[in-house]
Formats: structure tokens, sequence, C-alpha cells
């Protein structure tokens, strides 16, 4: 009986919310994606030349991938040449300050200490 009672406390790794989370807004380009347009849209070209280590085949699937989960919207301007300028959904608008909670952290936690480390 008491075994029973110590495991209904604990849950499954597939109960954490946080995995979630992670799935759409992880990875290793979608979070600076994401933190560049916190400022303000932005065009196609302005990621690659902002992010230049990055193939334009990735590029453009973490873009669709974000707007496919609503993070982001794309608008389509009809000009010759076509424009095209993302920016960041209502949703997308949300992470803000979770994002900037998780900047502040990696500043304290990571990036101070691995400057310390090499000092």
């Amino acid at each position: 009986m008491e075994i029973k009672k110590n495991q209904e406390n604990y849950h499954s790794a597939e109960d954490c919310p946080i995995t979630a989370t992670i799935v759409v807004i992880g990875g290793k380009w979608k979070p600076p994606i994401i933190w560049l347009l916190l400022k303000g849209p932005m065009r196609f070209g302005e990621f690659s030349k902002t992010m230049p280590n990055m193939a334009l085949k990735v590029l453009s699937k973490c873009l669709k991938e974000l707007e496919a989960d609503g993070i982001i919207i794309r608008k389509a301007y009809p000009e010759i040449p076509p424009r095209v300028e993302y920016s960041l959904s209502e949703k997308g608008e949300s992470l803000r300050e979770v994002l900037f909670l998780l900047s502040d952290w990696s500043r304290k936690n990571i990036m101070n200490q691995s400057e310390a480390a090499y000092s």
C-alpha cells in the first residue's frame, strides 16, 4: 500500500508541458529567429544576413514550421519583385517575457560562468 502511494506522486515525462513548448520553439535556429522578431518584422534576406551560418533551406523550413505553429505571420506583398515580411503573431508575442527570462537566466548562469572559466 505504501509503495502505491509513492508511485502516484510521480508523473511521466510525457506530462511535462515544457516538452511541448520545446518541440515548437526549440532547436538551433528557431529561438534566434523569434528573438530577432521581438524587435519587429523582418524580411527573408535580413534573416540570412543576420544569421550567415544558417543554410537558406533551413531558414525557409524553420519559418514555415513557426508559421504553421502560429508563432509567426508571413505577409506577402503583391509587388514586383515580391516582398515577404515575417512578424510575430499574438501567440509569438506571448513568448516575449519567457524569452527575456531565459535570456537573463542564460547570462547569469551560463555565459558569465564560461567567461569566468576563460579568465
